[in-house]
């Protein structure tokens, strides 16, 4: 079904750091890093240059420790501002290439090419890397594979600025001898527990017995398994973007506290920080979470639903301190979290009419009177609102037809 199919995935290197790089060109070739908040404990770095890391650090490192790898490092505390809007430009330009375009974070996604007769896919993608150097400034490396599994394992195969070719074929070679960790998909604790069970390189999981492998993942297993022999097939969705089914942010405190208005502030600016990101995806929802973790690292984590969907920062926080008050038990707080879950696209949720949320929407007095006749004839509730319906998108259907030249015997 998949023959055929040209897939890049495009993955930006080192992204926050070559945006800043970009705005501060006395950056260029020296080690920086981006970190969550350089002058407190908090501070564990988002990401960093090759030269950053050429001296030994890494994504997730504390701050001090990177300083002690590596004394001259450049850290810098992460502008969101900036690395929006070179995201935007970075798929503004793959749009071009493509309508089969699926971002699946901030700075990588998969394009599906369409198909061009006689073309030279490789020198077309290199033109594609070298547009989005030389216009954006922004090195990257990208995979090009009949599926998006091996679109993402050839990415990152070569950075930076590498551009890998992984036919199906090539995966008992490429793949096989792998360590499993390397798969994309396994993390360190799936890895652990497939090397408990005698699987430790890609190659064993593809041959692995399906039954042991449900018996201890689920139909996770089966997907691996599959994975593992280059078999995948999902298509390059434009709109599993906006699959978001959660929005959270949280926050690790600069000092264990008690202090109930420092506290409150803190949920404050976490619920406008939430509500912002759901204004921006065009999103609601019907469940507000908190997070309370305690200086002895215990966590709880409390949730409540309500009738109608939510997501401005005044009703967010209204619900997330509600949940605070009620299951705080007042030991000091090392870290908060806010997410609201359950999400919807705003046009699609509805919302139940009082004389309280009327009076918010509408102004016209004539209709919040009405209103109130009706529902003191018919009781409450009896009207409801509902949002303008958005009008369904169809799906970009994938192009399954191909010239031979390039998967040159592709099976």
């Amino acid at each position: 079904m998949n023959k055929g199919r040209i897939i890049l995935h495009i993955d930006l290197n080192c992204f926050y750091a070559s945006v800043e790089q970009i705005y501060d060109p006395s950056l260029k070739g020296k080690p920086v890093a981006i970190a969550g908040n350089p002058k407190e404990r908090r501070g564990i770095i988002i990401t960093c240059s090759y030269e950053a890391r050429a001296s030994g650090v890494y994504t997730t490192m504390n701050v001090g420790e990177a300083r002690r790898k590596c004394p001259e490092l450049i850290v810098l505390p992460p502008n969101f501002d900036r690395y929006r809007a070179a995201s935007k430009s970075f798929f503004n330009l793959l749009k071009e290439y493509s309508e089969i375009l699926q971002p699946v974070s901030i700075d990588e996604g998969y394009l599906q090419l369409p198909i061009v007769e006689g073309q030279n896919v490789l020198q077309h993608v290199q033109n594609m890397q070298a547009r989005i150097w030389n216009e954006l400034h922004l090195p990257c490396s990208i995979g090009i594979a009949p599926n998006k599994f091996l679109a993402k394992m050839a990415s990152d195969m070569k950075k930076p600025m590498g551009i890998t070719v992984l036919r199906k074929r090539d995966v008992p070679t490429v793949l096989w001898p792998m360590n499993v960790i390397e798969m994309h998909g396994v993390g360190k604790s799936t890895a652990e527990k497939l090397g408990n069970i005698g699987i430790r390189t890609i190659g064993e999981l593809a041959v692995a017995d399906e039954y042991v492998l449900k018996q201890n993942f689920g139909i996770n297993g089966q997907r691996m398994k599959q994975k593992a022999n280059g078999e995948d097939d999902r298509p390059v969705d434009p709109e599993a973007i906006y699959d978001t089914k959660s929005v959270g942010n949280s926050t690790t405190l600069s000092h264990d506290t008690t202090d109930r208005d420092e506290l409150y502030k803190i949920i404050s600016t976490l619920s406008e920080k939430v509500a912002d990101r759901l204004k921006a995806k065009k999103l609601a929802g019907v469940t507000v979470s908190i997070m309370i973790r305690s200086a002895d690292w215990e966590t709880c984590t409390r949730s409540k639903s309500i009738n109608n969907a939510i997501h401005s920062k005044e009703d967010i926080v209204e619900h997330a301190w509600y949940l605070f008050n009620k299951h705080w038990n007042e030991e000091p707080v090392r870290l908060l979290g806010v997410t609201v879950s359950n999400v919807s696209d705003i046009k699609e949720t509805t919302q139940q009419l009082t004389l309280f949320n009327f009076e918010e929407h509408v102004k016209d007095e004539p209709i919040i009177k009405l209103v109130d006749q009706i529902e003191q004839k018919f009781g409450k509730g009896t009207i409801l609102r509902g949002s303008d319906i958005a009008k369904p998108v169809g799906k970009y259907q994938a192009n399954t037809s191909f010239s031979k030249d390039f998967w040159d015997e592709h099976k």
